[in-house]
């Protein structure tokens, strides 16, 4: 590997990620084992001039897939600052797994003056070879992520074909039970009178006005992380979702066809 030219002390950044929290509250993490990883490499090029900074640039639980990084955006700051010489990473990855996004961030950090290297794939931004086999990397990565992405797709569309659920939040008229929609009595009650009401005069502001007039609410909703979203009042563009949704006649909508 080719090292920078020796120009004074190369004031090093170690930068680390990992997609999930799972194994964080450990003594010894995937983030300390990539810190010290790349500890260990700057040491080695100390007759370069290299020095490890003190500050930590850690991402515990972020995806790769955007720049949406709390000690990332820490760490574009102090580049931008004049702080720092080189980013040290694991691998290419962990800074980001998106093309478009590295190059962003490449050009930032050309512009500031900092190089990146790569401890584990044996390469440096300073140089041209290196910059070449950075983006070829890159590629792979953008492409093996949109392979993930669309896998997930079909998986996602197979299990509507099925009649599955697949998530998302649910309609008015039914709960989540073991992964299957389940008709919710009080619930269904509405919706059912949602649509005799509407079927009567054809008319979103009768049935919004009859609702109201009734007392009757839309769906409240609890999110995964726990905030709550209260029940409103009807409105006119409420009313027609639920009037469109396929799922409140028992059917789900996949690519353009429709599946018990």
């Amino acid at each position: 590997m080719s090292t920078p030219p020796i120009q004074g002390p190369r004031r090093c950044a170690i930068y680390t990620r990992k997609s999930t929290t799972a194994g964080l509250e450990k003594d010894f993490t995937t983030l300390d084992a990539q810190r010290e990883a790349c500890g260990a490499f700057i040491r080695s090029q100390v007759h370069a001039g290299w020095v490890e900074l003190d500050e930590r640039y850690d991402d515990g639980g972020f995806t790769g897939a955007n720049l949406e990084r709390p000690a990332f955006q820490r760490l574009m700051q102090d580049i931008e600052a004049g702080l720092i010489d080189l980013v040290i990473v694991y691998k290419i990855d962990r800074l980001s797994r998106s093309l478009l996004d590295f190059a962003r961030v490449m050009e930032r950090l050309t512009k500031h003056g900092t190089g990146l290297v790569s401890v584990t794939q044996n390469f440096s931004t300073t140089d041209a070879m290196g910059r070449l086999t950075l983006n070829m990397l890159m590629s792979f990565a953008e492409y093996e992520r949109e392979m993930i992405a669309e896998r997930t797709r079909d998986k996602i569309a197979a299990a509507r074909r099925r009649g599955k659920w697949t998530g998302g939040l649910l309609p008015l008229g039914y709960r989540l039970e073991d992964g299957k929609l389940v008709i919710e009595e009080d619930e269904a009650l509405i919706v059912r009178e949602l649509f005799s009401l509407y079927l009567e005069t054809r008319s979103l502001v009768h049935v919004v006005e009859q609702l109201r007039d009734r007392g009757r609410k839309t769906k409240a909703y609890v999110s995964k992380n726990g905030n709550v979203r209260s029940a409103k009042a009807w409105t006119k563009q409420s009313v027609l979702r639920v009037l469109r949704n396929p799922v409140m006649a028992g059917q789900i909508h996949s690519n353009g066809a429709f599946f018990p």
